[in-house]
């Protein structure tokens, strides 16, 4: 079989020679002392990937957290199938093979593999995975099913807050624990600025304007504190939390934090087209911070965008649930089409833009419980041709362009007993999957050209080099029977294609 491709799965660890038996229990290492904020850990204690562990990552601006994500085909599972050298997911102890069981708050063991990679980079710029090395998840599965959740209970009424303090005639309302090094605890003013700005009593100290002060000296804290000026915003945590924490030997995760008094949280707008269209205008250009994103301008008086509340300036963060962060405007542009007739906006204004981003916190983590993406839809919004035919139909054309990587989001095979071109594997949420192409589909025109024989291989080679749009004619093959034509022509173990996050 000839196997031609963009992205090559990674091949997973064998684990059928595993004859050690081992009695899981999630609840061990209830005692683990919680884990420190900073970036370099040392994670060479084999006896830790016996039980979960609490990655939280960082990324720097227009890079990534550096894993690659993949999800075996017909399997129960996220798995961490590469991990970049020098990045924070190699710090923070995440290895190949490990199984991704929640992402921050949200337990994800048995959600479609696109609502997790959602859930990620919706998270921004840090993020916290748990996760559970792959020998220790296949063994368990084993024993217990696929129905058994393997991750420790989180309660979701126990997280730090983001509390913004604006200063009154009585100051920021606390003093400091004395200590001439971190950790520190607050001691709140009855009725003062803190307590009013939602600081619980006796909460532990973690970040000053998105800076971690764990280590700060109190020299360097009353520095950092005088800077602020006359308003504040704390990322602090209650005893409850740090006990919490502490049974479960998890991190006082930042993007674990609820919202109080902040001054700005994002909008989620929802519009309906008109006679006139949506009346705006969607404009690339660089943010605050030097790097590109989608800007909403020319907001037309009357017209459903302006009547939903959007503003020329506002920032689109995400369409139907989904971030649209690091993306390039004619992918955007192709999410927003796909919705139809009405379509759900996430946007920001610069205010509020500059604020998380000095927190270093995603606002999509803040939306109003009533707007809240943290449940993402399981399957993509409506896309014409996505859904599978109930019958045979005829060919269909699909237009694609490039995602942020250059690429499609598919993968192609080529065999001499089958079709001679079709798509063997559909990246979720990528260009190919929002157009329309669903595996087993087979080839039958690129760019206006048929495809077959020799130069069906010579059209394939010249894709990548192919200016976009990139128009496909598709005659639909159902996947059941593309997967039974797998099973006869091969033994390898098909697995997705897998995104870098």
């Amino acid at each position: 079989m000839c196997l031609l491709s963009v992205l090559c799965p990674v091949d997973l660890q064998d684990t059928a020679s595993l004859t050690q038996k081992f009695t899981f229990n999630p609840k061990l290492g209830i005692d683990n002392p919680v884990l420190s904020l900073a970036e370099d850990q040392d994670h060479s204690d084999l006896w830790k990937l016996e039980r979960p562990r609490f990655c939280l990552l960082s990324k720097e601006e227009g890079k990534s957290f550096g894993f690659h994500l993949q999800q075996q085909l017909g399997r129960v599972g996220h798995v961490v199938c590469r991990v970049e050298p020098g990045t924070s997911a190699q710090r923070q102890g995440l290895r190949e093979g490990d199984r991704i069981l929640a992402v921050n708050n949200d337990v994800v063991e048995h959600e479609d593999y696109v609502v997790v990679v959602r859930y990620i980079r919706a998270s921004g710029p840090r993020v916290l995975l748990t996760v559970l090395a792959q020998h220790v998840h296949d063994v368990a599965r084993a024993q217990q099913g696929n129905d058994t959740q393997l991750c420790p209970p989180l309660n979701l009424r126990v997280r730090p807050r983001l509390c913004h303090i604006v200063k009154d005639e009585g100051g920021f309302g606390f003093s400091v624990t004395h200590g001439a090094r971190g950790p520190f605890w607050l001691v709140l003013s009855a009725g003062g600025a803190a307590e009013r700005a939602g600081v619980p009593p006796g909460a532990r100290l973690l970040e000053v304007n998105g800076i971690s002060v764990e280590k700060f000296t109190s020299n360097q804290l009353n520095r950092k504190l005088w800077q602020s000026g006359d308003q504040v915003t704390l990322l602090v945590a209650g005893p409850e939390v740090e006990e919490e924490c502490r049974k479960l030997g998890m991190p006082l995760a930042p993007p674990l934090a609820e919202g109080w008094a902040l001054p700005a949280r994002p909008r989620c707008l929802h519009l309906e087209k008109g006679p006139q269209g949506f009346g705006f205008l969607l404009r690339e250009e660089k943010g605050l911070n030097g790097h590109h994103g989608q800007f909403l301008w020319e907001v037309d008086p009357g017209l459903p965008a302006e009547k939903a509340g959007m503003q020329a300036g506002d920032r689109l963060l995400a369409v139907a649930g989904e971030s649209v962060e690091g993306l390039g405007h004619e992918e955007t542009v192709s999410r927003i089409r796909a919705q139809g007739s009405c379509v759900s906006l996430v946007v920001i204004n610069p205010e509020a833009d500059r604020f998380f981003s000095m927190v270093r916190l995603s606002p999509l983590l803040f939306l109003e419980s009533t707007e809240t993406i943290s449940s993402p839809q399981t399957e993509d919004p409506p896309v014409e041709g996505t859904a599978e035919p109930p019958g045979p139909v005829g060919p269909r054309q699909c237009f694609l362009y490039p995602g942020p990587g250059g690429g499609y989001g598919f993968r192609l095979c080529c065999v001499a007993s089958g079709p001679s071109l079709f798509i063997s594997q559909v990246t979720p949420g990528g260009s190919a999957a929002r157009a329309g192409l669903q595996m087993g589909d087979e080839i039958l025109e690129v760019n206006g050209y048929p495809v077959g024989g020799d130069s069906g291989l010579e059209r394939l080679q010249q894709l990548t080099e192919a200016e976009p749009p990139l128009c496909l004619k598709l005659a639909a093959r159902s996947k059941q029977g593309l997967e039974a034509w797998i099973s006869t022509e091969s033994d390898e173990d098909w697995t997705r294609a897998s995104e870098l996050l």
